[in-house]
């Protein structure tokens, strides 16, 4: 068959890009889209992409989702936008939810970071977890120099009502109280410990009870996975968790943050195991590893898959300059949005569980399939 010489000339530059000796296979592997309609290689093109995302993934072995931490800063850039759309299923407010970005001054709301967020999720079909109403950290001095416990407990229950409130039916989950425990498995030295002790968490809960009944009560914590299922910090969690639950105070979670050190992924299944039992539900809820080792990131979000009722999984960040720890490269994504290989092992890892787990009806029945053929997953090596 003889070609054309205007379709040989239309041809000739498209075929420059082929090996010479192979012009049929060269013409059929061309990109026809990029070439003809003028797609862009740049952004999501440069990198590898899965036929399913983390998320999607997750979500198949009967999980809410698979999220990250952003700002609107984050999500105003698009890489970072465009990666969290196709990766991720839900975003938690890394800075926007805290007491000094929502109410420096008493009785002053600013929601317009937190607005912004949360309207970008729902716009682009993610969930949401809020963080966080009460943390001894990021506080203004206003409510750092209260003494009196009926004036303590008033702004609580003001600032806990006013922002869940706000985003009642927009926010899956709360972070209601963050880091309150100290690392000897008592209560942190805080405004709130010394002026109320213990009767703050059911002050906080009980007010977002209140402001949105159908979101879950989440408490939060660093250090209850990391250091062993003994560590003091991790036990302590368990005993008061357990008394205030059995006291009837609304706390549906626990969140285990994971913010873990090179090698410590080891201790994460059985130590969140032993919170998981506590609560109705849990979840890991900011997790980074130093160096973003393969097979820590796969052992550590495993743990979730083998837990019943853990039902999510947030990684504290999406590329490694953004992070709090950026000098550790602790994330799934490098500075040019590329992923690296703890990404790759956990679509390998999590997607063979899937293709081994046949979906059920629902997630809760889904999840009690995945535990019983946890045992034989693990016995794979993961890269």
């Amino acid at each position: 068959m003889q070609v054309s010489l205007i379709s040989a000339l239309l041809l000739t530059p498209i075929l420059s890009h082929a090996a010479p000796h192979n012009p049929i296979q060269a013409v059929r592997d061309i990109d026809w889209e990029k070439e003809l309609l003028g797609r862009s290689d740049d952004g999501l093109e440069k990198r590898a992409r899965p036929e399913k995302s983390i998320d999607a993934i997750f979500k198949g072995l009967g999980k809410q989702y698979f999220g990250t931490a952003a700002d609107q800063g984050t999500l105003g850039r698009a890489p970072n936008a465009e990666v969290i759309q196709a990766d991720f299923g839900q975003v938690t407010p890394e800075n926007s939810g805290k007491w000094d970005a929502t109410e420096s001054s008493q009785g002053k709301f600013n929601f317009a970071g937190l607005d912004y967020l949360v309207n970008w999720a729902q716009t682009n079909n993610k969930l949401v977890r809020g963080h966080t109403t009460v943390w001894h950290s990021q506080l203004p001095g206003w409510v750092s120099n209260i003494n009196n416990k009926d004036t303590l407990t008033s702004v609580i229950q003001n600032h806990v009502s006013t922002e869940i409130g706000r985003y009642a039916g927009k926010v899956l989950q709360w972070d209601v109280i963050n880091e309150m425990f100290d690392e000897n498995g008592g209560l942190r030295s805080s405004v709130f410990s010394r002026v109320l002790g213990e009767d703050f968490v059911r002050i906080a809960f009980e007010a977002a009870r209140k402001a949105d009944p159908k979101a879950k009560l989440y408490i939060n914590d660093y250090n209850t996975v990391e250091k062993g299922s003994s560590y003091a910090k991790t036990t302590g969690m368990i005993k008061y968790v357990t008394k205030w639950i059995a006291a009837g105070i609304p706390i549906d979670g626990i969140g285990a943050q994971a913010h873990l050190m090179a090698g410590e992924s080891k201790n994460v299944p059985a130590s969140f195991a032993a919170l998981c039992a506590v609560a109705s539900e849990c979840a890991l809820t900011e997790v980074d590893i130093v160096n973003a080792g393969a097979s820590e990131y796969v052992t550590t979000v495993k743990s979730c898959v083998d837990i019943k009722n853990c039902v999510g999984v947030t990684i504290w960040g999406v590329r490694d300059p953004d992070s709090w720890r950026s000098q550790n490269n602790p994330l799934l994504f490098d500075s040019g949005y590329a992923t690296k290989a703890a990404y790759s092992a956990l679509i390998a890892t999590l997607g063979a569980m899937s293709t081994v787990t046949k979906p059920a009806s629902s997630a809760t029945s889904m999840a009690s399939s995945v535990t019983s053929m946890a045992s034989s997953v693990a016995a794979t090596p993961t890269a």
